[in-house]
């Protein structure tokens, strides 16, 4: 009989949340001597898990039902990636997933309160530091990965449907850009098809997209970088703020206009400090271009 408490990977309860922890991380586990069992993947689109479950059975895991974390055997951790969905009961079993609630989002005390009531901890994996005190589980450069890949895909439709795009229509699914499934299956699925988006979008403009990244010095921002230059954006073409940028100068700022993409990849305080007017380009404005995104 293992030494090590049993560890239960559930099936993510968030809608289009596709990732989860993969097979090679729960066999790792499974080889350290911990009893895992892996609740079986949804069969609903929107919540259809990114790896198989038969991926999760050859890493020595072993598959039981989806739900039924709520009343796992006690002593049993519970492992997730996002949030629980936001119901009353007690949780009764220790957690380790990614909360958000230290940061006062909205029914974080409702969130936190169910723990004590049920006698658990939550271990937060936003919170995991090492011994030098560094953070093991930042999210950050994948973060602004894809917000930059959605940032060109944007830019590409509006370009081609100028009609939608004047009329504010939301770009389509990612459903619609990966056959139904809803997610890439690996990062080369996704740059191959940005790198085609910033081709269409250099076509239509007759240049080179332009892009400008607030906070790239930051994990967020560094990993928007790295997604423009792999999608085929020169150097000379992203523009790179940070502090050194901005300090001492309020916004708004008007450089911001003047590139088809803007990614903000800094952590902005409540209310935001720009304006409104900042992210909506009226027609009279010097540098309104229907292709800033």
């Amino acid at each position: 009989m293992s030494g090590y408490p049993a560890i239960l990977l559930r099936a993510e309860q968030k809608p289009l949340e596709h990732r989860s922890f993969s097979p090679a991380v729960i066999g790792s586990l499974v080889k350290a001597g911990y009893p895992v069992s892996v609740e079986r993947s949804s069969t609903d689109p929107d919540f259809k898990r990114i790896f198989d479950d038969d991926e999760y059975e050859a890493a020595g895991a072993k598959l039981v039902p989806a739900g039924g974390w709520p009343t796992a055997t006690p002593g049993t951790l519970v492992l997730g990636l996002k949030e629980i969905p936001e119901e009353d009961f007690a949780l009764t079993n220790d957690h380790i997933s990614f909360a958000h609630c230290y940061k006062n989002q909205g029914g974080w005390e409702k969130v936190l309160g169910r723990f004590p009531r049920g006698g658990s901890v939550l271990y937060d994996l936003e919170f995991l530091v090492d011994e030098q005190g560094r953070r093991v589980s930042a999210f950050g450069y994948h973060a602004g990965f894809t917000g930059a890949a959605l940032g060109a895909k944007a830019l590409a439709w509006q370009l081609a449907h100028p009609a939608a795009a004047a009329a504010a229509q939301k770009l389509p699914s990612v459903a619609s850009f990966t056959d139904g499934r809803g997610y890439y299956r690996n990062e080369d699925e996704l740059v191959e098809q940005i790198r085609g988006d910033v081709a269409a979008a250099e076509k239509a403009l007759g240049r080179k997209p332009t892009a400008m990244v607030l906070g790239a010095l930051g994990r967020c921002g560094k990993g928007a970088c790295d997604l423009f230059v792999k999608a085929g954006i020169p150097e000379a073409n992203i523009t790179r703020w940070d502090l050194a940028e901005t300090k001492g100068r309020d916004g708004p700022y008007e450089e911001i206009a003047q590139h088809d993409i803007f990614l903000n990849a800094v952590r902005s305080p409540s209310p935001a400090p720009f304006p409104p007017s900042v992210y909506r380009i009226e027609p009279s404005h010097p540098h309104f271009s229907p292709t800033s995104t």
